[in-house]
């Protein structure tokens, strides 16, 4: 039995280092390694992230809001601009809003075949946070 918070580490962290690694390389125009530096895993990692192999878990292309955030995030980075605790806050931010939309629940489905897709609402329940 694998809680939220075990799925959202092994697929959903991915995807969004994922994007904040393209935000970084793309937008920023900062080399892999930096962009690994600034988000604390290797440039072997960002390398992976670039080429669709690591974190694609799920598609996030049409969440505006997501979107928004992880631009935020990256720009903040980029300029060097915030601080560890505002990362993870932001980070965790993100998540939450990932797991409130439902996006991450047929993940967990796939990763533990009890959870009833139909009565779940844990990810919902405000004080899961």
């Amino acid at each position: 039995m694998l809680t939220p918070c075990e799925v959202a580490v092994k697929c959903v962290l991915p995807v969004i280092r994922a994007m904040i690694a393209k935000e970084l390389v793309t937008e920023h125009r900062l080399r892999q390694l930096e962009a690994a530096g600034l988000l604390g895993v290797s440039q072997s990692s960002v390398s992976l992230y670039s080429r669709k192999i690591r974190g694609r878990a799920l598609d996030l292309k049409e969440e505006k809001d997501i979107l928004a955030t992880i631009n935020d995030l990256a720009a903040s980075l980029a300029k060097d601009g915030i601080s560890y605790k505002e990362f993870i806050v932001k980070l965790c931010e993100v998540c939450r809003v990932i797991r409130s939309k439902g996006l991450m629940c047929k993940l967990h489905r796939n990763f533990d075949p009890n959870v009833d897709l139909e009565e779940c609402d844990i990810c919902s329940v405000s004080d899961c946070f």
